[in-house]
């Protein structure tokens, strides 16, 4: 260092270190929630490969292996499905989680705060969950999916992606979207204190992240729900359009390829 020259000073306030400290277990917990849903989709993946081949095997016999679910097969998708949202939605719930760390910390509120308000967050996505292990059922007792869990008809399959592209497009989309992108904004409109609060705080963000989203994972229903190639795309647009700077042209480029896409599957 030169003489005269003032040495730089680095932000080691007891301010800013209990705020690093107050959103570093955010960031783990959502990083080891993420890595363990994908463990658990990687084990689905490898099971139902073997499935599929026993049924197209059985299929060659000429042997049906439609058969009506069980309550334990609707309770193995309801996990599955869980699983999935957890896995595809955590990434992109990590910049409102660290806002709430850091408005918590510096309210003096509970360090539990994030975990409430992710507890509320999740159970939105835990309802979606349901609604969609209701249509699975559904659509597999009725014989219109594969055993890869696709829709068998490409005139099906490409309704569904015309579906999803059109709500890409729509205002309902943008203004969910718009709250989604700005967690800050969101907060210090709806902000209330204590566990109740911050429950219901999330359970608000959390519609607003279904309001979002919704029409991208029912892209699933057409491509295949353990198709993880898909899963990791969808997974990446929905963290881009959150996140990434021009997400809002992203949405709209999303849905025009899914319409495109789709029309070309119906026709």
């Amino acid at each position: 260092m030169k003489s005269g020259e003032t040495p730089q000073k680095t932000d080691v306030s007891p301010a800013s270190v209990h705020e690093r400290s107050s959103q570093l277990p955010v960031v783990g917990a959502i990083v080891l929630l993420t890595l363990l849903a994908w463990a658990y989709l990687f084990h689905l993946h490898a099971q139902m490969a073997g499935a599929t081949a026993h049924a197209g095997a059985m299929r060659a016999m000429g042997m049906s292996m439609h058969q009506p679910w069980t309550m334990p097969d609707v309770g193995f998708a309801f996990v599955m499905w869980i699983v999935m949202m957890a896995g595809m939605m955590s990434p992109s719930a990590v910049p409102v989680l660290l806002v709430v760390a850091k408005a918590a910390s510096a309210r003096g509120e509970s360090s539990r705060t994030p975990v409430v308000f992710g507890a509320g967050y999740f159970a939105v996505w835990t309802g979606f969950s349901a609604a969609a292990t209701l249509a699975q059922w559904m659509l597999h007792d009725a014989a219109l999916l594969s055993p890869s869990m696709a829709a068998v008809s490409p005139r099906v399959a490409g309704i569904v992606l015309v579906l999803a592209g059109l709500y890409q497009m729509t205002p309902e989309k943008r203004a969910c979207l718009q709250h989604c992108r700005n967690p800050i904004d969101f907060l210090m409109m709806h902000w209330r204190p204590g566990a109740a609060g911050s429950f219901g705080l999330g359970v608000h963000h959390g519609w607003f992240c279904l309001g979002c989203c919704w029409a991208l994972m029912i892209v699933l229903f057409a491509v295949g729900l353990m198709n993880l190639a898909w899963v990791a795309a969808i997974s990446a647009v929905v963290l881009l359009e959150k996140t990434a700077w021009g997400g809002v042209a992203l949405a709209r480029v999303t849905g025009a390829v899914l319409i495109l896409v789709g029309g070309y599957s119906a026709l």
